[in-house]
Parts: structure tokens; sequence; C-alpha cells
């Protein structure tokens, strides 16, 4: 109503005006008084055209363009209307002069539509509503103040956002474009990045959100890597995929993620590789709990497939991934029978069972010990499930006949110092011994009897992946967030990093490249070095390193010295050997290997020794059979040093 009752008095007020404009200032009045009859019929005609048009249904707040659209098309409706009234009303009364209905259209247009901007203005609190003196415009006082890296439609949207929500007050734009710099976009003068330090201190900015969802993750890294040198923290908003599909608001900042500091960026999948051992099949996936199996069972679920088997041993992360893929099936409609199996791949007797049963035709095994400490203080348990347990997978695919078996692997494989690295690359020996037997008499068969070999066995090997359990970043950001020390083992250690996703999705892609016995190896780009990741990690969160240089620094990093079994430098490759495959991330290697036949003397001998608990014996063999392997710290298994290295400390494996 009081809407309704301003547009009466605004449209009086335009006719009044058009006729002064008209007629000049001489007689003020005479309008009102020789044309009272105009002055009720303008109304009369405007306010239901604006009615009609829905001028009373928008919220002022929120009035964007399409309402001064609005706007535009019912004073142009309403004036038309009055053209026709005007030109009835000329013939039957006084003259009135055919300037006044396009004087009454523009003054309409100026001071319904205008004032509606102004009051939308207004009730933003980005106008000229001055705070503790204009009554209703909610000015807070002290918000923070951020600056946005990047005048863009995002940018735009990002300021609207903002301002809308006042939980932070935007002061200044950033951008690289030198045609924009110096002018002033949304209210907000826009500073070229080689002023960020004078538009700090100028504009009191203690933040910088960046706008720049579309972008690269090579140039979001330049970008980043421009920001480090200022005492303010980073954040940046969502990217347009996740605002479509609306998982996220415009308004919804994060966190800079790690990946964006890292710079790489991904190549899209082919879909034909991924659909190839997967859609419409029966997959299995081992250690489906994991960081990388429950990324794979993702990944292979959205592929289509017929039927995926979770294998998985700890009982949390089997509920954990399998509710969900329920929950995601559910959603997508889709058609898959998900089957959680709780077990362990060291149960041959249970693997045989689970792919026979349900006639599985790809198996990932992405089961395996992983932190290399870990086990460099648990090398029977290590021992055990990587290697032997990779051999009774196989044997259970090679039994069942599964088409396709994909291992994977890791990037400390090559030229291992450590056990867990030495059993990873033994696993692959055990696959590229089976992949070149034609018939294989299998480990632990007294009676001899060879196994036809349908299976493709294929190798993947990739370097570190974000996010994963007992990754360094989550690491750093909670020790970033408690206020320090981050701890750093060795000041040159450097480390190949990939996303979860990523690397899922490139196993996927490999294995389906694989013909029997083929180590892929993913491009994991360039090495990181990890005190420098941390560095930039507390610059990214607006904090300073505590250091010789800067004493007074925020948050001090502190060298913890290498732990057992880990070396300065991850590989990929152990020859020179290396071919490049139809896809540009992946790369097949040509890797030295053993006869089966010999692969199955070691193994027995690997086996008596862990029986035994002789661990020292375990070593040598492992440096004999292992290409590379070469140990750079004394033997800390837990047991190996509290019994003894004359007492057992091994047992049988299961169902041997």
């Amino acid at each position: 109503m009081l809407q309704v009752s301003v547009d009466i008095l605004l449209v009086c007020l335009s006719l009044w005006l058009s006729f002064l404009t008209r007629l000049g200032l001489e007689a003020p009045l005479a309008p009102l008084v020789f044309h009272w009859q105009l002055f009720c019929l303008a109304p009369l005609i405007a306010v239901p055209f604006f009615a009609r048009m829905g001028m009373y249904r928008a919220v002022l707040r929120y009035m964007g363009n399409d309402a001064l659209v609005t706007i535009f098309k019912a004073v142009t409706l309403a004036t038309l209307v009055l053209g026709v009234a005007l030109f009835w009303y000329s013939n039957r009364s006084y003259a009135v002069p055919r300037s006044i209905i396009f004087n009454y259209w523009w003054l309409s247009l100026v001071l319904i539509g205008g004032l509606r901007l102004a009051m939308r203005q207004y009730f933003l609190g980005t106008g000229f509503a001055v705070p503790g003196l204009v009554p209703f415009s909610n000015r807070q006082k002290n918000v923070a103040k951020v600056a946005i890296y990047g005048a863009g439609s995002a940018g735009n949207q990002l300021v609207a956002a903002l301002r809308m929500s006042r939980s932070v007050r935007p002061v200044a734009f950033i951008d690289d474009d030198s045609r924009i710099t110096n002018r002033v976009i949304a209210g907000l003068l826009v500073y070229s990045p080689r002023k960020i330090g004078s538009m700090l201190k100028a504009t009191g900015a203690s933040e910088i959100l960046l706008a720049l969802p579309s972008v690269s993750r090579s140039r979001r890294r330049e970008v980043l890597l421009l920001l480090e040198q200022y005492p303010v923290p980073v954040r940046t908003i969502p990217a347009y995929s996740d605002l479509a599909s609306g998982n996220l608001d415009v308004d919804d900042i994060r966190e800079v993620e790690i990946s964006d500091l890292l710079g790489r960026d991904t190549v899209p999948a082919q879909s034909d590789l991924l659909a190839h051992c997967v859609f419409g099949k029966t997959v299995l996936v081992t250690g489906a709990g994991g960081s990388i199996g429950s990324e794979l069972c993702r990944q292979i679920l959205a592929i289509g497939p017929e039927r995926l088997i979770l294998l998985e041993h700890s009982e949390f992360n089997l509920y954990s991934v399998s509710g969900e893929l329920e929950a995601t099936a559910r959603a997508r409609k889709s058609t898959c029978e998900l089957i959680p199996i709780l077990g362990s791949v060291r149960d041959s007797i249970h693997l045989h069972e689970i792919m026979s049963t349900w006639s599985v035709q790809t198996v990932y095994h992405a089961a395996a010990y992983k932190h290399v400490p870990i086990v460099e203080h648990n090398i029977a348990e290590g021992f055990y499930n990587n290697v032997f347990g990779t051999l009774r997978a196989a044997e259970a695919a090679l039994r069942c006949g599964v088409e396709q078996f994909v291992l994977v692997s890791t990037d400390k494989a090559v030229r291992p110092t450590n056990v867990m690295g030495s059993t990873k690359r033994l696993a692959e020996l055990v696959l590229q011994a089976l992949s070149r037997s034609a018939a294989p008499v299998l480990y632990g068969d007294s009676d001899n009897i060879a196994q036809v070999n349908r299976t493709r066995f294929t190798m993947v090997r990739f370097g570190n992946v974000l996010g994963s359990s007992g990754s360094v970043i989550p690491l750093f950001t909670q020790q970033i967030k408690n206020g320090g020390p981050v701890t750093v083992t060795h000041p040159q250690i450097t480390r190949y990093f990939m996303t979860i996703p990523e690397a899922a999705q490139l196993v996927i892609q490999a294995g389906s490249m694989g013909k029997g016995g083929d180590v892929f190896v993913l491009d994991m780009g360039e090495p990181v070095r990890i005190a420098e990741l941390a560095e930039r990690m507390i610059h990214l969160a607006g904090l300073s390193v505590c250091c010789d240089a800067q004493p007074d620094g925020d948050i001090e990093i502190n060298y913890t010295g290498l732990r057992p079994g880990e070396k300065l430098y991850e590989e990929l490759l152990i020859g020179d050997n290396v071919e490049q495959t139809s896809h540009p991330m992946i790369m097949t290697a040509v890797e030295t290997y053993l006869h089966w036949d010999e692969l199955k003397e070691a193994l027995r001998q690997f086996e008596s020794l862990l029986k035994s608990g002789d661990l020292t014996a375990v070593r040598t063999l492992l440096q004999q059979v292992v290409s590379g392997y070469s140990p750079q710290s004394d033997i800390v298994d837990w047991k190996y040093l509290q019994m003894g290295n004359t007492q057992k400390t091994g047992r049988p494996l299961p169902n041997e």
C-alpha cells in the first residue's frame, strides 16, 4: 500500500512536471486548475498496469535488471493509454501540447524507477546510508573488509551476495586486465595486482577473496604465489559447476584448496576407457573403505556397472562407504547392485567364494598397508597383507576366470628404501610373473595342476594423493589452526601429489588399456618440496613463518628428521624405457620381472622366514629379489626389537 500511494503521487508529479517542462514556470498551478481531470485519470490508468505486471510483488532489496525492464514496460504501456485519453481529452476541452505525453513518459521512468533503485541501495546499505544516522539501514560498523581478486561476472555476483549478507564488506577489486584498472565497478575501485600493497593500506582490507572459478589451476597457482607475500588470508568462491548443481551458493566461500597451490590441471577422462572394464559388468574393489578404494567405488558407480562388490576388513569403513554409495545410487536411480562384504584379502577361500559366486569380471585391488613408518614397525603384517594378500587375490581371480585385475601400486615401489615400497614392488612382480605364464601352477598347490590364465593383470603406479589418510595436508592444516608448530621431516624432502578423484579416474582408464603384465605410470607433474608447501599454507592463512630472518613470525616450522624407511625423493620409474599411451596422463614402463617358478621359490623362502621371525634374513632376501631395494635404517619392527631376533615373531598365513 505504501508503494501504491507513493506511485500515485509520483504519477501526478510526473504529469505536473511535464506541463512545467513544456509551458514554463509563469503559472505553475495552472495545469492543476485547468486539467485536473488528467491528474485524476493518470493514476487510474497507471496503477492497474503496475499491479498487473508485478511491480508490487518485487522485493526492493533484491531488485535486479528484470525488475527494471518490467518498470519500463509498465510505464510505457500506461503512457500509451494515457496518450490516447489525452488525444480524446484535447478535442473536447482545452488544448494540451502533444509533447506533454513524451515528457510524462521519461519523467515517470526517472521518478518511479529511480526511487526503487534508490530504495534498493538504501536497504543494502551501500549507497547514501550513513551508519548511525539513517534509520533501518542496518550498516554494521565493525565488519571485516575484503578485497576481491577478479572483477568479472563472478566477482560482481560475489559483491552483491556479500552486500546482501553483510557478513563482510567488499572494499576493492583486483584484476589483471589493464583496461579496467583504476576504474570503478559496482562502486569499488579496481586495483592492479602490482598495487595490492597500497590497496591494503588504503582500504584496510583484512582478507582477499578469489573470484576466479573458471580459470585453470596453473593460473590459480600463479595468483596464489603472487598473494603469498601479503599478510592476509586468501579464500575462494566455488566453481560454476558447483553453483549450477546446487551444491554451493555464490556466497559459500571456502578455504583455498591445496590443489590450487600445486597448479595441476586435470585432463578430461576418456569415456570409452572408463566404460571398458566397468559398464554393465560385475566389479570387485578390495580395500573399498580406504582413500583410493572408496573413490574408485564412487567413480565406478557413476559409470554404471551391473554389480559393485565392496570388500573391506574394517567394519566402520565398510559401513561408511556402503551407506554413502547407497544414498548416491538412490539419488541417481541407479540399478547397480551394491554388495558390501567384510573380509581380508589374505583369506584365499573367502576371495574365491566371492569371485565365483558373483562371477566377478573386473577386480581393482586397492587393499594394502601404505604408511611407511607403520609398516617399518610391523614388517610381518605389512608383508602378509601387501604381498600375500595380492597373491591370494590374483590367484583367486585366475581360478575364477576374472577378465581384468588392476593393482593400485605406488611410486615407493621404485628403488625402495622401506619395507612398504619393497612389498608393493614384490606384489607387482607377482602379477608380472603370473601374466607371463599361460598356465601357471599356483603357489602352494601340491597337486601341481596348471591353471589356464585368462586374466589380464595390470599395475598402475602413482605418488601421493591429496587428502588421503595420513597425508601431510590435513596435518598441516590442523597444526596451523592450532597455532603451530608445523612439523616437516626434512628441509629438502619432496613428493609427487595428485587429487584422489583424478587418481581413481586414471586408474580405471589405465586398467582398460592393459594387455597383460603392463606397468602404467601416471603423470604426476612436478615434485613438490614439502617445506615450501608448508610455507605457502601458512602464508595463505594470513600468517607468517617464524624463522631466523623473521623471529617475530606467527608459525614455526620444525624439522623432525626422516622417519624409518623414508627417503627424500620419490621416483616413478625403475628403467628409462618409457612409452606414451593414447592418454596424455598415462605412460607405460617396461620393467624387469622374474619367472613364475623362480618367484614362487622366493615366496616360499619369505613365508618360512616370516614364520621363524628372522627379519634380518627377510631383509637380505628382499634385497636380492627386489631391484634397487636399499634399506637406509636399522630394523625397527616392534616385536623384533622387544622379543629379540632369536624368537619367532611371525605366524602362519590364513588358509595356507
